[in-house]
């Protein structure tokens, strides 16, 4: 049947094609590929990524494994050194593409199939090869044309290869991120005549409402491709109505249904799931698209976020940089009310700004397909050595080593740029604020991701609002300064004593840092630290020295600052973190499994209780429940007691696993704790803020 449409669709463009209005013959590549490697050394015995890189000509496609209805998939016939060999072809889930009153599935832009090659173990180091591929696909728009074209890679056999660059490690993780993922629900299917119902059984997924689905089938033959596919909420699930094809929903045999599911959340980001159901019972669903309750949620959301932002103020990180900047209207308040009310209102703009640009570029970069959530930033290394080095920065500018006009508590009030310098106050305040996660924000973020751009941006608003809220309240009227003590010399020794929280900030971040990458880049950060305090040392010096050697101490800092910057290049290469030293970074109050979707499925089957404590190193409230709640003798032993597993799901790190956890429960960020009770359908979600009675309550009460 398909070879006939080929013909057909061959047939026309050859009869109507002479009659186009260009009338002119383009015979230019509409496809250009070639092979990409995961590094250019492989190991004797080792594998590496390879991508076969298509870009399609704009308005033009070429296909997936399936094609749909017309069409057909490209292929790649390798030709290899002797004992060299190449996998299939990974194909990344397609997009539909009708034409006419046919459906076909495939791609457009650019797209990376992968495989990857293997090198036998007798391979000598030194050897230089070239892989020789030969690809050939059909791509098309108003007609079809078929393409090849050779394409190969050298590479070098080496013992010890060296690791991908940054750049194409990231491709590679993208074009990973696009290839369908086992199914962590389970998928059933109703056929009759007319329709076709596949249902996921997840509540998190009902809860949180897919904006979009799309099934793409492994053969042709089950679905009718050009009908609309229909997404419905049911109960405990999701409903996606297909149309089928008469013969498949009539078979008494009921074959399995195969294929992908393309799940697109509101915010935009993508999961694609293998599909492999067989025949079940699919509950009711409503397919009316209709969202009761949702200017609920988002009213609920907003004020969730803006009581958080509230909250984060408390936050160790956060409460230095609040108390310098209070300190510092509080000694101008009486003198300068008009100013002191700039600066309440000039670093609220600031907070709230910067808590809108996070915001953002975490919505961006989830729609840009990252699986990433709150605090992101801080699992890259390179970014907790940068705060490491902000932290001792303003330390030593509390402690009084140098003095910059805004970044001086009280410094700049009665100059030009104070008010820029309560706005980066505000910017900063953000900064550090980057690791905390407050009662009422991981709810409230966990909504704001699951929905669209505006509506993520509004909450992050709230939170901003929330956040600036109290110096929004000082520049409305200064006279609430005046429950503060009035300005003396005790200003200047607070100024100081503020100094040493931030240093002990320094400190975690550089332990933190210890976990994602090793003892080198732990070298290279204090390295860094104390080439920053020369150059402020010098900066701060040369102020007050001559013409003649104010020149020479400019240039020593700028030398110095020079030096800090290598030592953060230096984190960045040595940024590669192992599992080994990841896992280090949790508990050791109870004995623990890292976790894994897997590893809590099969526990789940054993019908043993288990207990998943979502965290990461960076995360200020897990430490201080892993402290607080976790070590206390009672909750070890009911632990112990009720045979309890303990999963720990650490991140550290980017983990998609991990993200997809957290997006499972509406969740955008660390702590996350879930209990499962033994037989229990559903986990039991317990409060960001932990206490050795309430952990250790959640447990015994489903005994």
């Amino acid at each position: 049947m398909r070879a006939l449409r080929l013909a057909l669709l061959a047939l026309a463009a050859l009869v109507f094609g002479p009659l186009s209005a260009s009338a002119q013959i383009d015979r230019l590549p509409k496809v250009h590929a070639r092979l990409v490697g995961e590094g250019s050394e492989i190991a004797p015995g080792g594998k590496l990524a390879v991508a076969f890189e298509q870009k399609i000509r704009p308005g033009w496609h070429t296909y997936w494994q399936n094609p749909g209805e017309a069409g057909a998939p490209t292929a790649l016939a390798w030709q290899l050194p002797p004992g060299w060999s190449a996998d299939a072809i990974a194909w990344p889930y397609p997009k539909h593409l009708p034409v006419g009153p046919l459906m076909d599935y495939g791609y457009e832009g650019q797209v990376w199939l992968l495989t990857a090659v293997h090198a036998p173990a007798d391979a000598a180091p030194g050897t230089r090869v070239t892989l020789r591929a030969t690809g050939s696909w059909l791509v098309c728009k108003e007609v079809c044309v078929p393409e090849d074209g050779a394409v190969e890679l050298p590479l070098t056999v080496a013992a010890n290869p060296a690791p991908p660059s940054s750049a194409i490690k990231a491709a590679f993780a993208a074009a990973r991120a696009k290839l369908p993922q086992a199914s962590p629900w389970p998928m059933v299917y109703a056929a009759t005549p007319d329709r076709l119902d596949l249902y996921l059984r997840a509540p998190a997924l009902a809860a949180a409402r897919p904006a979009k689905a799309d099934f793409f089938p492994l053969t042709e033959g089950q679905i009718r491709g050009a009908e609309p596919q229909t997404l419905g909420l049911a109960k405990d699930g999701i409903v996606l109505r297909l149309a089928p094809v008469a013969k498949f929903a009539a078979n008494a045999a009921h074959p399995p249904l195969s294929g992908v599911l393309v799940l697109t959340s509101k915010d935009g980001s993508v999961q694609a799931l293998e599909v492999k159901a067989s025949p079940g019972a699919v509950p009711p669903a409503r397919f009316d698209g209709t969202t009761t309750r949702a200017g609920f949620g988002l009213l609920l959301a907003l004020l969730f976020a803006f009581a958080g932002g509230l909250i984060l103020n408390l936050m160790p990180c956060v409460l230095p940089i609040l108390a310098m900047k209070a300190v510092a209207l509080s000694s101008a308040a009486g003198a300068h009310p008009r100013q002191t009310a700039r600066e309440g209102f000039a670093y609220s703009a600031g907070a709230i700004l910067s808590m809108m640009a996070l915001g953002g570029l975490l919505v961006a970069l989830r729609a840009g397909g990252e699986a990433i959530g709150w605090g992101f930033q801080l699992q890259q290394p390179v970014v907790v050595a940068g705060f490491a080095l902000l932290m001792f920065a303003v330390g030593l500018n509390l402690s009084g080593v140098f003095e910059i006009a805004g970044l001086a508590a009280g410094e700049g009030l009665t100059r030009k740029g104070g008010t820029a310098g309560a706005f980066f106050t505000g910017v900063l305040a953000v900064a550090v604020a980057a690791p905390c996660t407050a009662p009422f924000m991981a709810a409230a973020l966990g909504f704001a991701l699951t929905q669209p751009a505006a509506i993520a941006l509004a909450v992050f608003l709230a939170l901003g609002l929330g956040f600036a809220a109290p110096f929004a309240l000082i520049g409305i009227s200064p006279r609430l300064l005046r429950v503060l003590p009035r300005p003396g010399a005790w200003m200047l020794r607070l100024r100081q004593l503020l100094a040493f929280p931030m240093y002990g900030a320094a400190v975690w971040l550089v332990w933190v840092l210890a976990q994602q990458a090793g003892a080198n880049a732990v070298l290279a950060v204090l390295a860094a630290m104390v080439a920053l305090a020369l150059a402020a040392w010098l900066w701060n010096a040369g102020r007050n020295a001559s013409s003649r050697w104010r020149l020479a101490t400019t240039v020593l800092a700028l030398a110095a600052f020079v030096l800090t910057l290598l030592g953060l290049g230096a984190v960045q290469k040595l940024g590669t973190v192992t599992q080994t030293a990841q896992a280090a970074t949790q508990t050791a109050h109870l004995p623990s499994q890292p976790y894994t979707a897997a590893r809590l499925a099969g526990l789940r089957e054993q019908n043993r209780a288990v207990f998943v404590n979502a965290t990461a190193a960076w995360c200020i409230t897990c430490l201080v429940n892993e402290q607080v709640a976790f070590s206390d003798s009672a909750v070890q032993a009911a632990f112990a007691q009720h045979n309890v597993a303990y999963l720990v799901a650490d991140w550290t790190n980017r983990n998609p696993e991990i993200t997809r956890l957290l997006e499972t429960y509406q969740r955008s960020g660390v702590p996350l704790y879930l209990y499962f009770a033994p037989g229990a359908t559903t986990a039991k979600i317990l409060p960001q803020i932990l206490t050795p009675g309430e952990l250790t309550a959640a447990i015994t009460s489903a005994h």
